[in-house]
């Protein structure tokens, strides 16, 4: 089979990115209608957009997962993936852009930059993920494009370089300048925004595009010679040679290229369309992914080329009542087929894949092959999880994988009935496979079961799909903070199980050490003890127990987290020891040596950024002060002030209220988890009364 690169160069895997609420369902649907992929546009406002196809989000009317689509404009495949803007949800963006090839970041033309966009693009950094920008809402009340770009330079720390112009704004915003063909689209008065008329610039209207066309082209003059000599020369540049230059710099994520719209309005998504194939990149234009060899631990290239050995990134994995387990993949290299068997690398288990499915939103469509560049989803693979790696045997390396934040909120959930306590322990296990930020433990003092999200809304989320999809009777606690514990100090110590049970004896002696580690490093076992102390088949119950005890620590019972737990040595009776012994041994040993090592408790601080008219701001940093925060810093914003500052996740129950009474429903805030920090003595004596029921 000869590599098909024609079809993978038209190929444009991205993602829709920005803060809740700039648009991007919208945009999404505009492009759905557009490409021709649906006949009729959904509204978010009234539950019927394509992409918010859960009830939850047509109830709400934001997104809380990522959907995926495939549509065709100009000869291109567009692969596109709606993800949410609500920071609960940061997890659909994070695994979202580990497997894009290029995004368009939205941004409300009146609010600019806003703390999720931040947060998203971050995140983009992270992925290297090349992005053209789109400025939506241009038909609104205190629209500005110019400041937007302005935010987009001094927040995000990018160089934006617009490709088009407002023609008017708020009401008279009736098209867009072209500064690379110099033309002006002005939309006509029909309904679906579907016909525009392409005419030529007015002299003012000329002089105003020149002048922006002229820093466009000293932008790309900084890296293009060629460029940089035809404009210094004043010969004329092509618009094809733009176009070709400004796509090398997207790429190389030197440049991003700025457009703008009114997406619930119908005007400007068809230029971004345009934009999307003349400036993202196609797999062809990456580099090849890498991953480390299997049988030599060396790093190995996988070439966007349907002729490679198969090499996919498990990026989702969901629950469909019709077929059962879908998982999302991005096909990196080689063709997938259906009935193919596949090893899944990290887990060193060969899976089957019984169906292949191209994804438009919760519909499917069956396929028989996918080839590289391909996002698709798979039906068979039992045990895959977000961030798998699937590989032929014949090739077997592991991607880098995934990384994803702790939960910052716990709620206490108890079944009603025995049949629903069975049926709740699966509905669980299925929704933490969907979701790797939501985690499900047992409590070891009440034995309730605590499941831990990364926010009010996300637990809200979860709760609702348990009782209604999943249809699991339930009593729900009130939220509460996921405190842990860690230790200040290293230190070291013993335990000596000595016991006659039954006749036989039981005997079994470690010696540990705990050392802290740096915030966010996590749980670590290492074995330094020789086997002529603890024989090698004894090492793994010890780590059980170690990993067991540490899921509740000696303060208030809460995990402990970022220690290294270092096995010194001990010793054995050839006739007492066994596994049990040695694992009741570890779990004394570890509690006897937390109380030794300082132990602390450490609780989730939050970034938050709140914006609000200036004449109530004296009271809202009061409050934010009362409730044990610190101001970072008071800027201007259009409408007042932007405070931005920190708080204890604990403080900030009810804060959406209290926050509303204070600014008489005027001031806005956003927050997301910045670190976790050691809890004031006080608060601290309060939260382990309260936890074992103690008078305050």
């Amino acid at each position: 089979m000869v590599p098909d690169h024609s079809r993978l160069s038209a190929v444009r895997n991205i993602g829709i990115m920005a803060h809740i609420d700039a648009g991007k369902t919208t945009t999404t649907e505009r492009i759905l209608y557009y490409t021709g992929k649906v006949h009729k546009m959904g509204e978010v406002d009234k539950g019927t957009a394509t992409m918010d196809w859960m009830t939850q989000e047509q109830e709400r009317g934001i997104t809380i997962t990522s959907a995926a689509t495939t549509c065709w404009w100009k000869d291109h495949v567009i692969n596109i993936i709606d993800t949410p803007g609500h920071v609960d949800f940061t997890v659909e963006v994070e695994r979202s852009l580990r497997v894009l090839d290029g995004a368009i970041a939205i941004f409300c033309a009146v609010a600019g930059v806003q703390p999720q966009s931040e947060t998203v693009w971050r995140q983009a950094d992270k992925y290297h993920v090349p992005r053209i920008a789109y400025i939506n809402k241009m038909d609104r009340i205190g629209a500005d494009f110019f400041r937007v770009v302005d935010m987009m330079r001094k927040n995000l720390g990018c160089e934006p370089v617009p490709v088009q112009l407002p023609i008017g704004a708020e009401d008279s915003f009736v098209g867009v300048i072209d500064l690379i063909r110099l033309v002006a689209y002005v939309y006509d008065q029909d309904e679906t925004g579907e016909t525009y008329t392409i005419r030529e610039l007015t002299d003012d209207e000329m002089l105003y595009a020149e002048e922006h066309r002229s820093f466009l082209l000293e932008k790309l003059a900084e890296y293009d010679d060629n460029i940089m000599v035809k404009y210094l020369e004043g010969q004329e540049i092509l618009p094809e040679e733009i176009i070709s230059s400004l796509r090398r710099e997207v790429i190389a994520n030197h440049l991003v290229p700025v457009f703008c719209g009114s997406s619930f309005k119908n005007k400007g998504v068809q230029m971004l369309l345009d934009g999307v194939v003349n400036y993202l990149p196609s797999p062809l234009d990456l580099p090849p992914v890498r991953g480390k060899s299997l049988s030599t631990g060396e790093e190995v290239e996988f070439k966007a080329d349907p002729d490679e050995a198969l090499c996919a990134l498990a990026f989702k994995v969901m629950s469909d009542p019709y077929v059962g387990k879908l998982t999302y993949l991005r096909i990196y290299a080689g063709t997938l087929k259906t009935g193919m068997q596949v090893l899944n690398v990290g887990k060193g288990r060969k899976e089957r894949i019984t169906k292949i499915l191209r994804m438009h939103a919760n519909h499917r469509e069956e396929m028989d092959i996918a080839y590289a560049g391909d996002i698709i989803a798979g039906v068979g693979l039992k045990e895959t999880v977000t961030g798998d790696t699937l590989c032929l045997e014949s090739k077997a390396a592991l991607l880098e994988p995934m990384s994803f934040p702790e939960p910052v909120i716990d709620v206490a959930i108890e079944p009603k009935t025995k049949a629903d306590q069975d049926k709740i322990s699966e509905s669980l296990a299925r929704l933490a496979e969907e979701d790797p930020t939501f985690r499900t433990r047992t409590d070891p003092e009440t034995g309730q079961t605590i499941i831990s999200g990364m926010g009010e809304l996300h637990l809200e989320i979860i709760i609702d799909r348990l009782l209604r999809e999943f249809k699991v009777n339930a009593n729900v606690g009130t939220p509460q903070v996921a405190y842990k514990e860690t230790v200040k100090n290293k230190a070291r110590g013993e335990y000596r199980l000595e016991k006659q049970v039954g006749g036989r004896g039981q005997f079994a002696h470690v010696v540990l050490e705990v050392v802290p580690r740096e915030e966010g490093k996590g749980k670590n076992f290492v074995d330094k003890s020789s086997p002529e102390v603890i024989p090698r088949q004894f090492v793994e119950p010890i780590k059980a127990g170690i990993m067991e005890a540490l899921q509740a620590g000696i303060l208030a019972g809460y995990p402990v987290d970022d220690v290294e737990v270092v096995l010194l040595g001990g010793s054995y009776d050839e006739e007492a020891s066994n596994e049990q012994a040695f694992k009741v041994a570890a779990i004394m040993a570890i509690k006897e040596v937390l109380q030794k090592a300082d132990p602390c408790l450490l609780e989730p601080i939050m970034e938050i950024e709140i914006i609000c008219p200036e004449e109530y701001v004296g009271d809202v940093i009061s409050d934010l002060n009362a409730r044990r925060g610190r101001i970072h810093s008071l800027e201007e914003a259009k409408d007042g002030k932007i405070i931005k500052g920190t708080v204890p996740l604990a403080e900030t129950f009810g804060y959406a209220t209290s926050l509303r009474s204070l600014s008489q429903g005027r001031a806005t805030f956003s927050m997301h988890i910045k670190n976790y920090a050691e809890v004031p003595e006080a608060k601290k004596r309060e939260i382990i009364a309260r936890r074992y029921g103690l008078p305050i």
